[in-house]
């Protein structure tokens, strides 16, 4: 259906692509996959065509339509209907409903009969494409990426960056093109949709290629896999997880062969020279020297699963609650998001929030962060430093400074060999440091920003969709990193194998409160099977104003008690000392104000009356400090 033969792509001077080769058969589902900036997306686009290729030629066959879902739709905007937007895909059915119409109205005052005949042909053409059904078709697929039925008439220019990208790929799957060609599709979906459209492309009817770095979404979806590596396309026949042993089986094959050829060009070199200099080894020195000459050489096999090493630590303990959320309430108008919920966090918690666009997860992470105003009582735990992430605080970032340089904002006293040490864990070496923040693509940003927040010595993270923009060999690494950390975390994600190893804990709203299960995310899946639960967690509404709530009442997994009396005698002192504490430093605080007033620096008996008792404080402070520690260390081993 589509070949492509010897391709050589350069972009700047630098290769891309050199004699590269792939072919597209119907039906093929394949997963396009790669370190970003290898040419995945430069793949899709000089495919469509939008690029030329130096060298090499891209031939399809007669009637090959292709469609091309791209970052860049997110610009699209329009005051039409997402309906209508949608239904642009049925140009045919369009064209011809607005003849159908012109005619009934000629109609009304002239009834020829060679408007009949026309009429009469126009509507058969019309049935025979399906013209009837196709708004229907158009709301089962906008309802299936998550839109609200009372949502369908709304304009495309209301709704965000992800939603119009929602949109313009529901067009695409009503087009359905012989090839389906999908650019990061997952990116602004979330969980409930992007199962949705894994159901859809696997049994889509012709052939789709699809650039992710979801390992589920191209396991659930892909019949194989093509990696962009070395300037080539290599293709593996299997989903992602074929292709991870697949290519552990071929690099070890290729390490043994490559191996072998050092050792033989070794010992052909040894000859050479042993015996370059005898007459009667001419012969024989020559013959090698050629063949030497001739080989083809096999090149070595290059790790690129890389490890992180660095340790990533905090210099103060929190308490045992990290943050206690109390009666919290949020609405906007009349959508409510949270309704006197409460919840805690406590120290050493890996939280996962999962759960449909629109739920309030991001907003539950502003409550948290204390950047979102809301009804209720948020309290910080003792001790405890937190640091954010999210998409839009990439633009934070000082666009003009090195990433070397960027990095001692977060933390100024570590070295620079320790902040290179950092910087290679997150795929940034040699004079890669010293490149300007305004240069990096998203993913390099992202890494950066996540850098950053793990070298902050905050002992308390929250992340919102860290993963966006990432390679699997930065999520890779930002797993390695997480399970490093020792701290607390609350993490917003819809990359289901990245949850699923960071989490031991699971988090979703429903019916307004905060849900809690005492688990990770693999366990959580387990028991909605095993209990056959069907929460309300965005899934395709039916054809109503709203979704109706789910029959069985869904009740918060009640937290396991604590063991031993002894413990929980210790834990009650220990919560009693973190309220003394906070007292005092209150009361320090208000010695630092009553110093800082003339009536009492200026009156030398005031002034040492109000110093002693400063000491006195600090070191009322110091010891109930060293008590809590103490404390604190005999319930861990406890």
């Amino acid at each position: 259906m589509l070949t492509i033969n010897n391709l050589s792509f350069y972009f700047g001077g630098r290769a891309i692509f050199e004699d590269a080769s792939l072919q597209i058969k119907p039906k093929d589902k394949i997963g396009l996959i790669g370190l970003n900036g290898k040419g995945k997306s430069t793949l899709l686009r000089l495919i469509v065509g939008e690029y030329q290729p130096d060298a090499g030629s891209i031939t399809k066959a007669g009637g090959c339509t292709i469609g091309f879902l791209n970052q860049d739709l997110l610009s699209y905007q329009t005051d039409d209907s997402i309906l209508l937007v949608a239904m642009q895909a049925f140009e045919r059915e369009l064209e011809l409903q607005q003849q159908i119409d012109e005619v009934l109205h000629e109609m009304e005052t002239d009834y020829k009969d060679e408007l009949v005949d026309t009429l009469g042909r126009l509507q058969e053409e019309f049935d025979h494409l399906g013209g009837y059904t196709i708004q229907s078709k158009a709301e089962e697929i906008l309802e299936g990426l998550g839109f609200k039925t009372w949502e369908l008439e709304k304009p495309l220019r209301e709704f965000s960056g992800g939603w119009r990208m929602r949109v313009m790929l529901a067009k695409l799957l009503l087009q359905k093109p012989a090839i389906l060609l999908l650019d990061e599709p997952t990116n602004h979906l979330d969980l409930p949709s992007i199962q949705w459209v894994e159901k859809y492309i696997s049994s889509y009817e012709n052939a789709v290629v699809v650039v992710s770095h979801d390992r589920e979404f191209l396991d659930n979806v892909c019949s194989s896999i093509v990696e962009v590596a070395n300037n080539k396309l290599t293709q593996y026949s299997g989903n992602y997880s074929f292709y991870v042993e697949e290519k552990a089986m071929r690099s070890e094959i290729q390490k043994g062969a490559y191996e072998n050829q050092q050792a033989q060009i070794r010992q052909t070199e040894r000859f050479i020279e042993r015996f370059k200099a005898k007459a009667s080894k001419s012969r024989q020195v020559q013959s090698r020297v050629k063949a030497l000459n001739k080989l083809e050489l096999i090149d070595d096999v290059i790790d690129e699963s890389a490890k992180v090493h660095f340790k990533f630590k905090f210099g103060t303990q929190p308490g045992r609650n990290v943050m206690e959320l109390d009666n919290i309430s949020k609405a906007y108008g009349e959508k409510v998001i949270l309704e006197n919920t409460t919840a805690t966090i406590e120290r050493g918690d890996k939280i996962v929030l999962i759960g449909a666009n629109g739920k309030g997860k991001s907003t539950l992470l502003r409550i948290i962060s204390g950047d979102e105003k809301m009804k209720g009582e948020r309290k910080l735990g003792h001790n405890v430093k937190f640091s954010f992430y999210a998409q839009h605080q990439l633009e934070s970032l000082h666009m003009e400074e090195p990433i070397l340089e960027e990095l001692k904002y977060a933390d100024s006293t570590k070295s620079e060999t320790e902040l290179r040490s950092v910087l290679g864990c997150f795929l940034f070496g040699g004079e890669d440091v010293f490149k300007k923040i305004k240069v990096l693509s998203g993913g390099e940003k992202s890494r950066v920003a996540l850098a950053k927040i793990l070298i902050s010595e905050a002992n308390f993270l929250l992340l919102d969709e860290p993963t966006n923009h990432l390679d699997m060999q930065s999520v890779n690494i930002l797993v390695q990193a997480l399970d490093q950390y020792e701290g607390t975390y609350v993490i917003v994600s819809h990359d289901r194998h990245f949850i699923s190893q960071v989490s031991n804990k699971v988090w979703y709203i429903e019916d307004s409160e905060i849900k809690q299960f005492p688990g990770g995310y693999d366990e959580f899946l387990i028991w909605l099977e095993e209990t056959g639960r069907t929460l309300d967690m965005g899934s395709s509404p039916k054809k109503e104003d709203k979704p109706s709530k789910p029959a069985a009442e869904t009740r918060p997994v009640e937290k396991s008690p604590a063991s031993g009396v002894n413990v929980k005698k210790l834990e009650k002192e220990i919560e009693e000392l973190e309220q003394n504490i906070s007292e005092l430093e209150k009361k320090k605080a208000d010695i630092e104000a009553e110093l800082a007033e003339e009536k009492v620096f200026n009156n030398p008996e005031a002034l040492k009356k109000s110093n002693a008792a400063y000491a006195r404080i600090k070191e009322e402070i110091q010891t109930a400090n060293q008590v809590w520690e103490e404390k604190m260390m005999c319930l861990e081993e406890m």
